[in-house]
């Protein structure tokens, strides 16, 4: 009974901390990985419109003060880019790219643009930003723009090589990037993603 309650408890001790927020793009990008390779983890919740994710506690694990964080064992990962190549690399079981080097590239490069050339300019550090330096009602229309700049960039790097997925009949680094973005755009940001100009009827068909 003893060996197994330790057995029980260092299992406890090794798991997977994720330390997320619910409605954060980048977290959720995280548990889709994990999910999909399935890891268990332990959630835990930063509140980041309570501060959070700026105690000097989460701090010390996030210098930058973002979610998500993840702890394995001895290591601490403060980045979801890194976080999933992390566990693409540790926990080789359902990979999430493909073996194709062009298809694989791909996957990287949707990734990518939706990491750096979107989420960032929809943080709540910049529409904070935007709201108090220019105005409130900035803040929709800022956020509307640069989705939409980069939905149709992906749209066209994308639509040679889509199949029931992203980059073909798999769910892979794109999708698993991609999803959480269409979800906020959706449901945070209110963007009709059937008024996109390659969703029109009179669309050719070559696409724009």
């Amino acid at each position: 009974m003893a060996s197994s309650d330790a057995t029980e408890q260092l299992n406890k001790k090794q798991q997977i901390k994720l330390y997320n927020y619910f409605r954060s793009t980048s977290s959720f990008r995280v548990r889709i990985a994990l999910n999909l390779k399935g890891i268990d983890y332990d959630y835990k919740a930063v509140n980041l419109l309570k501060g959070e994710q700026l105690t000097p506690e989460y701090l010390e694990l996030n210098p930058m003060g973002y979610v998500p964080t993840l702890v394995d064992g001895d290591i601490t990962i403060a980045d979801s880019f890194a976080i999933i190549m992390y566990l693409e690399e540790k926990y080789p079981q359902r990979s999430l790219l493909p073996s194709n080097p062009v298809t694989k590239t791909l996957n990287l490069q949707a990734a990518s643009l939706v990491s750096s050339g979107i989420h960032p300019l929809h943080n709540l550090s910049v529409l904070k930003y935007i709201g108090e330096k220019v105005s409130p009602d900035a803040k929709l229309p800022w956020v509307q723009s640069h989705i939409r700049k980069g939905f149709a960039a992906l749209e066209v790097i994308l639509s040679k090589h889509a199949g029931k997925y992203a980059t073909g009949d798999e769910v892979y680094l794109a999708d698993i990037f991609l999803a959480p973005q269409i979800n906020a755009a959706l449901k945070r940001f209110s963007i009709d993603m059937d008024a996109m100009p390659e969703k029109q009827p009179d669309t050719p068909i070559e696409g724009i």
